[in-house]
């Protein structure tokens, strides 16, 4: 049985959007790539003005847009930003009431502890224990607005409800870690119906640096069958975190023979993040599998998948 491996200068029809020159990012905006968009102008004066941005807001989910509601917006994983040109420098963003908008009561659980409570005239609902410690730490009434439920069940967790956040009770964390903020940031967008496509990642502005966060690789048999005597193709694609083509990842595959037999060979990606190999063989057995681990590099970075194809006949 020959076997040989030879790499194709071929460009592979599906293309991913190219980058262009890296150049000095803009203090006015970043990129966040754990998400890929943008974040500029009074949004980002307002996330860095919290030293709790991440934590309390999240990443960005969508650049800055014009929201259904007619509203300037920005969308993050915790929390949706409005922008009020009409107010003076430094109150022109408000934070969208979200837990208003996005609270339907499941029905009050009973705490009974007037001693670890603090109750808000306001709406007539108490802030108690782990989550009063939380709210006071970070922002109160200020960020988080009063509350507006008291504890609830909602999908299989303890949360409690405020007029522009939702917290939430994980009992797995440790001390002192254990209350977060939901992410209702993508839940509101899609409550209000806005266009799924403005989730998609986006091109740094003044394309600006990404660092990548997670490989993706994939990889597929360009022919499902196969003669015992043939040639094949394996189509590698490597992306990032956001689905972006990810250029010059180093790629082994492992190919394992009918016969017991393994062979290697290895693959760097193009500009479009993807490799191809050709394999040429002869005489395989009749409705033998022949597959290949594929494992991928990039800086310290690596992943790993598995495509096969049939010997038919």
């Amino acid at each position: 049985m020959r076997k040989r491996y030879f790499i194709l200068p071929l460009v592979f029809f599906l293309l991913v959007a190219l980058w262009g020159n890296v150049r000095a990012q803009s203090s006015d905006s970043k990129y966040f790539s754990e998400t890929g968009h943008n974040v500029k102008g009074d949004f980002l004066k307002f996330y860095e003005s919290n030293p709790n941005a991440f934590f309390l807001y999240g990443y960005p989910i969508t650049e800055q847009f014009t929201s259904r509601d007619g509203k300037t917006v920005q969308y993050f994983q915790r929390a949706r930003f409005e922008l009020r040109a009409d107010q003076p420098e430094g109150q022109r963003v408000q934070l969208t009431p979200i837990g208003r908008e996005t609270y339907k009561s499941t029905g009050p659980l009973d705490v009974n502890n007037t001693f670890a409570c603090r109750t808000y005239s306001e709406t007539g609902f108490a802030v108690c224990f782990a989550f009063l410690e939380f709210f006071d730490q970070y922002g109160g009434v200020k960020h988080f607005g009063y509350p507006i439920s008291g504890f609830e069940y909602h999908e299989n967790k303890l949360v409690q409800y405020f007029e522009t956040a939702r917290l939430e009770w994980q009992p797995w964390k440790a001390e002192g870690q254990r209350v977060v903020v939901s992410d209702l940031g993508r839940v509101y967008f899609d409550k209000l119906g806005e266009d799924p496509t403005l989730i998609a990642p986006v091109i740094p502005i003044n394309n600006a640096p990404r660092n990548l966060t997670r490989l993706q690789v994939r990889a597929f048999a360009w022919k499902a069958v196969t003669l015992s005597t043939d040639n094949q193709l394996f189509f590698v694609i490597v992306q990032d975190q956001n689905a972006q083509a990810v250029a010059n990842a180093s790629c082994t595959a492992v190919v394992y023979w009918p016969s017991g037999a393994k062979d290697t060979t290895t693959v760097t990606t193009n500009s479009n993040g993807v490799g191809i190999i050709s394999l040429s063989f002869i005489d395989q057995p009749y409705g033998s599998l022949i597959y290949a681990d594929i494992t991928c590099a990039y800086n310290s970075l690596s992943a790993t998948t598995t495509t096969s194809f049939r010997i038919w006949y």
